[in-house]
């Protein structure tokens, strides 16, 4: 008998995890063995999309489970993968609690304003469609570290946390509160990506599919996995490649890295609006930690938000980057989703 792709997906998450918790000398708890000094109480999983039901971290259960893989058709590149991903760990740890932690909690707090789309009132309320926002466990651990690099309260803050890796959101937050946010109904609205397109005019999908240039199947691979950097550059490579690429005179190079950079100026001037007051801009991701020059140039963009000149120096430590005394600081903070599963899985044991 042959296994479907969903069987096949989580035979081989089982035996990832297995070797895992081998290297790690953790050994399950029904073998019997002894591990090599590892205590293991519960087992934290991010999940990307929780919905309105899932507003904070939680214990899964067989009904959780089904409510995350029924969200799978907001998220279907990501859910899908940690539904299967807990029934790994549920097989090769089964005496153990398995939590749940949402990216979309963060972004609970929304206004109406921000979470709904102008669009028929009917498709909210019959079909849930509005905006969820992404990135949270990011943003949250940023918000936290941001106070402490700054030595200010949070809960006194207006940030623009900038999450740019292989996808990118901007998030505003007042006051440890998600105020606005770039990612919508799923993560492939806002800003230009690693392989997503970010928002685009709606007519063009509309057009693609009226003229019969493409189904809604190669649409979604379209957007998802052949446009963003990888789409305009025609190169399957991370940003230091492109980047010097760029630098050797490749000009579909120049143009990803040009186009990635006003997308996401753009973003953060947008959701910055939705703040009283703008007290530091945050890096975070693969991009936004490590290529100072994407950094320096979305910075560059950004005076007439009251932003200085930063220079294109790589960082590798968490730091504030802009001078003592300037109107915005800038922070690289190193994007650290584990710490925030890992506290909100310990607040719900203890």
């Amino acid at each position: 008998m042959s296994l479907g792709p969903d069987a096949t997906r989580a035979k081989g998450l089982e035996r990832t995890v297995g070797s895992l918790l081998k290297k790690l000398g953790v050994a399950s708890p029904r073998s019997g063995e002894r591990g090599r000094g590892y205590s293991v109480e519960a087992v934290g999983h991010r999940v990307v999309h929780g919905g309105t039901k899932f507003r904070s971290a939680v214990r899964v259960n067989a009904r959780v489970l089904t409510d995350i893989e029924a969200l799978a058709e907001f998220a279907p590149l990501h859910n899908p993968v940690a539904a299967a991903s807990i029934r790994a760990a549920q097989v090769a740890l089964p005496a153990l609690p398995q939590m749940a932690a949402f990216d979309t909690a963060f972004h609970a707090t929304l206004g109406e304003e921000q979470y709904l789309y102008p669009v028929p009132w009917r498709w909210q309320r019959e079909y849930g469609i509005r905006r969820f926002g992404f990135h949270g466990l990011s943003v949250e651990w940023s918000t936290g570290r941001a106070a402490e690099l700054l030595s200010r309260p949070s809960g006194q803050l207006g940030l623009v946390v900038a999450h740019l890796g292989s996808g990118c959101s901007v998030t505003a937050v007042l006051a440890r509160r998600s105020v606005a946010t770039s990612m919508g109904l799923t993560p492939m609205e806002g800003l230009m990506m690693g392989t997503r397109s970010g928002s685009i005019d709606p007519g063009i999908l509309l057009y693609m599919l009226r003229t019969r240039r493409a189904s809604w199947r190669e649409l979604e691979r379209a957007l998802d996995h052949e446009s963003g950097l990888v789409g305009v550059s025609g190169r399957a490579v991370g940003m230091r490649d492109l980047e010097k690429a760029a630098a050797d005179g490749n000009r579909r190079a120049r143009l990803a890295i040009d186009m990635f950079v006003s997308r996401a100026a753009a973003g953060i001037a947008v959701v910055a609006t939705a703040l009283p007051r703008l007290d530091a801009l945050v890096f975070t991701g693969g991009i936004g930690e490590h290529s100072g020059s994407v950094r320096s140039a979305i910075v560059r963009r950004l005076a007439p938000l009251g932003l200085g000149a930063l220079p294109a120096t790589d960082v590798r430590n968490d730091a504030v980057l802009s001078p003592p005394g300037s109107a915005v600081a800038v922070l690289r903070i190193e994007a650290r989703e584990d710490a925030v599963i890992a506290r909100q899985v310990a607040e719900l044991l203890y």
